[in-house]
């Protein structure tokens, strides 16, 4: 055993053990010189954390808890209204989706996140109603029975006669209406949407207009110049010879006024009378007046080709050179006559449309009435 110097300082265990050995020394020595420098260290380290404020993760009860929002629905008498529509809302916002009452009237709403909200009701037939209040966390809200009213209605009623009754007050106007006050002009509606004629009105516009003096007048005025240029000729000049161009014109104006404003109408069920246009362009016009020589509103009110007058004065044509001498006959001037009348008509209404309701006083007023000058 080596003996210790005198002079030596005083070994701590630590060193002491790093002087047993080289091996083992040297790992024993390095570890209890690491243990013993961080023991220090270590205590501080806890001492600072036992020192440092403890930090919780927040908890999710601290969140405001939703509620529900309940409800019944009624009507005036208190009995429960089924199918109601029910909508919950912050403002804007939906706080829920849409409900309806139930077979007892009631209605619930889960999960509404808390705070102000307006519950509203409404349903066909019944006035709509609100109610306002506010949701505290977690609470289940009962809204006061909403009562539903029925709604006020408004009806508006409409009271016009019968169609044939109109029509009949229209045809009655149609009846008095005389260019310069004197020359019948009955045929002429100046109501756009005017009601269509029965069969029986349709005889008494034509009758009416057969009878009417003028009517007499004017096939005495052209029986006189027919005889004053002697056509057609074999009639002679003598009073029978009058009364035989006077006979035939008349005829002739009675068989087309009642095969073409009565009978065919009648069966075509088409509407007889010139209906008044009096807007857009003078070019517009025109070519409505024209067009109207062959064709014609229908008793439905729908324009359609008019067959009641064209087959009508060719058969009144055709009827009329009966009267005539063998000479004035022939297929040819059936056509030809024909023809001329519908140009004739086409003037006619050329006239109607820009010359003669200026020249026509005290004309029907309607409603619906939209002729212009």
């Amino acid at each position: 055993m080596i003996a210790k110097t005198s002079g030596s300082a005083v070994k701590t265990p630590a060193q002491r053990i790093c002087d047993a050995g080289f091996g083992l020394k040297a790992v024993v020595c390095v570890g209890t010189l690491a243990w013993a420098l961080g023991l220090p260290a270590l205590a501080q380290t806890n001492a600072a954390q036992a020192q440092a404020p403890t930090q919780t993760a927040p908890s999710t009860s601290d969140q405001p808890k939703p509620g529900t929002i309940s409800g019944t629905v009624v009507d005036k008498s208190g009995a429960a209204l089924v199918g109601a529509t029910v909508k919950v809302a912050r403002g804007e916002q939906a706080l829920a989706a849409d409900t309806s009452s139930g077979d007892d009237g009631q209605f619930s709403f889960a999960g509404v996140a808390p705070g102000p909200y307006q519950v509203t009701v409404s349903a066909n037939g019944f006035t709509t109603q609100t109610y306002s209040g506010a949701l505290n966390p977690g609470d289940a809200a009962i809204v006061p029975a909403i009562t539903l009213e029925i709604a006020a209605t408004t009806t508006k009623v409409t009271v016009e006669p019968p169609k044939v009754e109109l029509a009949e007050i229209q045809i009655n106007e149609e009846e008095h209406q005389r260019v310069l006050g004197v020359i019948p002009n009955f045929y002429v509606s100046y109501i756009p949407d005017a009601a269509p004629l029965n069969a029986k009105q349709k005889f008494e516009l034509a009758w009416r207009s057969s009878i009417d003096p003028v009517t007499f007048g004017l096939a005495a005025a052209v029986a006189g110049m027919e005889q004053a240029v002697d056509t057609p000729q074999g009639w002679g000049q003598d009073a029978a010879g009058y009364g035989q161009r006077y006979g035939a014109f008349y005829a002739e104006d009675v068989t087309s006024t009642f095969l073409g404003d009565f009978l065919l109408p009648s069966i075509f069920h088409q509407d007889p009378r010139y209906f008044y246009k009096g807007t857009g362009s003078a070019r517009s016009r025109f070519a409505y007046a024209i067009a109207n020589a062959v064709i014609c509103k229908g008793d439905n009110k729908k324009w359609q080709f008019n067959y009641s007058y064209v087959i009508g004065s060719l058969a009144a044509s055709g009827i009329a050179q009966s009267y005539n001498p063998p000479r004035d006959r022939g297929v040819g001037l059936t056509f030809e006559n024909s023809a001329i009348g519908i140009g004739a008509t086409a003037a006619a209404n050329v006239l109607q449309e820009f010359v003669i309701r200026k020249l026509t006083p005290n004309l029907p007023k309607f409603k619906g009435d939209k002729s212009q000058d």
